[in-house]
């Protein structure tokens, strides 16, 4: 262990969450050295930002781009080759063309509305929402006083977010800023105010429900009101991994493109844990906006971007602008990520699937403690009958070095036990871990292993 009496300068709520014993003094892979000496398995890696593990050789190219003499540091005026690379690149990614090919040069050109071919680099995945919520804004409210009057003036934005099972907005989270954090039910008596002044309306809709969707969709679309965005993520991992529907997003989306509603995909949580890299590409969609973080920098750098489509270029350069988001070797942690993913496609899909049909074998065993899996491959979540027994399973589990954690506090969300294991984890381990949680079950059951 390491012998470390140095607490930090935290705020209380953060002194309160502490768990300096797993802080990280190294690791590899899917593997974490903590304070206290033990290994842990980074089973959520880490805070869902390690797609490719703990000191993923492929970085050391970051390295040699410094000993090279490649800086860092510019500025949105000032981007470097590096990052306008990847900026082609993720267009390329986003649309399912080959990078450098005739497909991709006609997209970068292209003035259609409906291709995502616009690339704003910021820092953290809450501007990069916050970023979108402005694009969808900006139909309602000029941005200064040198815009003419937008295409909604006079009327509300109402925004459509997920709905939690008590029917308000628990369900859905889109980062830390202010507005996004009202989407989700945070400071209510402000909302109130802004709601009560006609400023903006947020709107849950159910989870794929469809009726419930088009009902609400029809409602505000008329009068003072008009729907000025759908925002949403595929797998709710903040709350319980829900996973929405291929048919209900679908056909969600076709009445948001007939209704003018943009639709913003948040693929934070999801981008780089599945083959092709977005998650909406499977679900064959077509969102305004996507949201991604994350897993592209590997947890190298803080480096989020927002892909929209010429429709939503409506920002000017100070709407959505951060000194450090066009950083050249963060970049790079984009460029490398995505090669890696799009070499072993076939293996990340494989994988995600083999963990999540052994998760369904471990309910099928106990469940009497599991209710169901949900979420997706590397998403999944094991959902619990009550909250008591998730925790004392998740407890289990930690101090067996598996680093899960628990989401115990949403309204009447079942109580979920979250894994996103690195997509670098091969069979073995993931046999490992689901050894590990037929154990912990085992032992809650009252049931000996052999």
């Amino acid at each position: 262990p390491f012998a470390d009496k140095n607490p930090g300068a935290p705020t209380d709520a953060f002194r309160e969450a502490a768990n300096l014993a797993a802080a990280p003094m190294g690791g590899a892979g899917s593997y974490r050295i903590g304070q206290d000496g033990r290994v842990y398995m980074a089973a959520k890696s880490e805070h869902y930002h390690i797609p490719l593990g703990h000191n993923f050789p492929g970085y050391r190219l970051i390295t040699r781009a410094r000993q090279l003499g490649i800086l860092n540091a510019t500025h949105n005026n000032t981007r470097g080759y590096i990052t306008r690379l990847a900026e082609r690149r993720l267009v390329a990614a986003a649309n399912g063309v080959a990078p450098e090919s005739a497909e991709l040069e006609a997209l970068l050109s292209s003035q259609a509305p409906d291709i995502l071919n616009r690339v704003t680099n910021l820092e953290t995945g809450s501007l990069a929402v916050e970023a979108g919520i402005k694009m969808m804004l900006a139909r309602f409210y000029r941005q200064d006083k040198t815009y003419s009057a937008p295409k909604y003036v006079g009327k509300t934005p109402v925004f459509l977010v997920m709905q939690d099972y008590t029917g308000g907005k628990e369900a859905n989270y889109h980062g830390t800023t202010a507005i996004a954090q009202t989407f989700r039910g945070m400071w209510p008596d402000m909302y109130e105010r802004l709601e009560a002044a006609g400023v903006y309306k947020v709107v849950p809709v159910a989870v794929n429900d469809l009726g419930d969707f088009e009902a609400k969709l029809r409602q505000y679309n008329q009068g003072l009101y008009k729907t000025a965005g759908f925002l949403h993520e595929i797998i709710l991992m903040n709350y319980g991994g829900l996973r929405l529907s291929e048919a209900f997003l679908q056909q969600a989306y076709r009445l948001c493109h007939e209704t003018d509603t943009p639709c913003l995909a948040d693929e934070i949580q999801s981008c780089m844990w599945y083959p092709g890299m977005f998650l909406f590409r499977q679900y064959s969609l077509q969102p305004d906006i996507v949201i991604i973080g994350k897993g592209f920098p590997g947890g190298e750098y803080p480096a989020s971007k927002v892909l929209a489509t010429g429709a939503m270029d409506g920002l000017c350069q100070f709407g959505a602008l951060v000194t450090n988001g066009q950083e050249e070797l963060a970049s790079l942690a984009y460029l490398i990520t995505m090669q890696f993913a799009s070499d072993n496609a076939g293996q990340i899909g494989h994988l995600g699937k083999f963990l999540e049909e052994e998760l369904r074998k471990v309910q099928r065993e106990f469940p009497d403690l599991v209710l169901r899996i949900e979420g997706e491959a590397h998403l999944s979540t094991l959902l619990f009958h009550d909250v008591e027994r998730a925790a004392a399973f998740t407890k289990a589990l930690n101090t067996a070095g598996i680093d899960i954690s628990a989401q115990l506090y949403k309204a009447d969300c079942p109580p979920a036990a979250l894994l996103k294991v690195p997509v670098v984890a091969g069979e073995k381990e993931l046999l490992r871990l689901t050894q590990h949680i037929r154990r912990v079950l085992s032992a809650m059951d009252g049931k000996e292993m052999e």
